[in-house]
């Protein structure tokens, strides 16, 4: 199937992200968020982006217009009804994410694709929601996603082979790499990292080394680009919290326990950059 219209759904950080690389890629894109202020504050985003790629010389002045002028936004979900393929990036909520799949089966067309950002719920109980499971299929981008190349892309219990040929077609020609992954808990790369964060809190938590030093050693010793205690500042330790939660209690395994000292920063409020403070602290 040929995809020339992108919908995205959720105008934030991910949402504005996917939309910037869409519409930079040639395609038609609608972003789409609950209110007109997230709309203007993800357009206002991609803008900034393009805005710092043209002061950068890495992109002209024109042709940052013709982006911006490729994307069009809305609060209103009737408008993605002309979309090819839809790219969802709300809240990780699951009842939130069905009911909104339940809308958007009723609106769009039957050729329709749709696809989760999620990092790591289940595309099959998504897809589940509707009445296109063949249909529906996992796009997972890292943050920030202008930047980082790779796409996992998550085959569910239905998704078939079309859909999957369209969606590996489809991050090709926006530029990304993708890797094949067959749903399971936090999918491949998150299933990797999240542990190891874990544990890097639990090595903290226990006196073996300091903050800077476990950061400094997995730099120098791993040859990480960041820390892993830093690299949970940066995600933000609720969201942290969140996806450990999830690996623990889908695989029911006692490895993926959540550290005590998480739950415990997570309680105080001490949530990482975005507020100041986590395993280290920040100028606001």
């Amino acid at each position: 199937m040929e995809v020339k219209t992108i919908g995205v759904v959720g105008a934030g950080t991910m949402g504005a992200g996917i939309a910037q690389v869409a519409a930079r890629a040639g395609f038609q894109v609608i972003l789409r968020d609950v209110a007109e202020n997230f709309v203007a504050r993800g357009l206002g985003a991609i803008k900034k982006n393009l805005d710092r790629d043209v002061q950068k010389n890495r992109l002209s002045a024109q042709d940052a217009q013709e982006i911006m002028e490729r994307i069009s936004g809305t609060v209103n979900l009737t408008d993605l009804a002309g979309c090819d393929f839809i790219i969802e990036a709300i809240i990780e909520q699951m009842p939130l994410k069905k009911e909104l799949y339940k809308q958007l089966d009723e609106i769009c067309p039957p050729h329709t694709i749709f696809a989760s950002n999620t990092s790591g719920l289940s595309i099959t109980e998504m897809a589940a929601a509707t009445k296109r499971p063949a249909q529906f299929i996992g796009m997972h981008f890292f943050n920030p996603v202008p930047v980082m190349k790779l796409v996992e892309i998550i085959k569910a219990a239905e998704t078939n082979q079309e859909t999957l040929e369209t969606t590996k077609d489809l991050t090709t020609r926006l530029g990304k790499e993708y890797i094949l992954v067959n749903e399971s808990p936090l999918f491949a790369v998150n299933r990797i990292l999240v542990p190891m964060l874990n544990e890097a809190m639990f090595v903290l938590m226990e006196g073996v080394a300091s903050a800077q030093d476990i950061d400094k050693g997995m730099m120098l010793g791993a040859n990480h680009p960041i820390g892993p205690l830093a690299l949970c500042d940066l995600i933000g330790l609720d969201v942290m919290l969140m996806v450990t939660e999830t690996l623990y209690q889908e695989t029911g395994d006692s490895k993926y326990r959540p550290c005590p000292l998480l739950r415990k920063m997570v309680r105080a409020g001490h949530l990482g950059r975005k507020t100041g403070r986590g395993f280290y602290v920040y100028n606001q």
